[in-house]
């Protein structure tokens, strides 16, 4: 199994890392369409009143899921703990997590660390994942290997009134290994609104969806 050392304190070095990590050709690495959260919303759904998306709600939609995934992506995450966030000097923020989580390409589930970094600025969050954590009592916890370490970055872009919510995702694996494809390939073909934000639109702001059956 891959490992990789914790010594990341910036969120620049954070992007480097996953970015050195994407450019391996050994690892599996995957990004779905960029998807247009307004044309999807009133093309693929029936919803309970007017809404127009903005930039500032996908944005408060990451924050919120970034610290709690197991609100927001329960259909993976069943349960979460975070802790220890901070700010750091160029402006970003980071916090440890430890999920239990279903894996990606087997019929299991098990726990998953992951060092997360947010910047306000660039609207973006990376998730490394992690072999071991300490805790906020100054224990180390460690993975059990139940599969490959993983890093994720979730992020925004477009207008206020145009937002565009982002996503890629690499697996540390010994050679490329296309099984993964697989759940983000059907993610991309199906077209809906990220699960998430099928949550978030309902839970935060309030507006039932159904989608739109052809």
């Amino acid at each position: 199994m891959n490992t990789v050392r914790n010594t990341v304190h910036s969120f620049a070095a954070a992007s480097e890392e996953f970015e050195s990590a994407w450019e391996k050709p050994r690892n599996t690495r995957f990004e779905l369409p960029a998807v247009d959260v307004n044309e999807v919303l009133s093309n693929r759904y029936e919803i309970s009143k007017p809404l127009q998306l903005t930039r500032r709600m996908i944005w408060d939609m990451e924050l919120k899921k970034a610290w709690d995934p197991a609100t927001y992506i329960p259909y993976v995450v069943s349960r979460n703990y975070s802790w220890g966030r901070h700010s750091l000097d160029d402006g970003s923020e980071r916090f440890l997590r430890e999920l239990t989580a279903q894996a990606w390409i087997a019929n299991t589930s098990g726990p998953v660390f992951e060092d997360v970094f947010i910047s306000h600025t660039e609207q973006k969050i990376f998730f490394l994942g992690r072999v071991e954590l300490e805790t906020e009592a100054g224990k180390t916890i460690r993975t059990d290997g139940f599969q490959p370490l993983f890093s994720v970055e979730h992020g925004v872009r477009g207008t206020e009134d145009n937002p565009f919510n982002t996503w890629r995702i690499v697996i540390l694996t010994e050679n490329n290994d296309r099984r993964f494809h697989q759940p983000f390939e059907e993610m991309a073909k199906a077209g809906w609104l990220p699960g998430f934000l099928e949550i978030y639109i309902e839970k935060d702001l309030r507006v039932k969806l159904s989608r739109k059956q052809h």
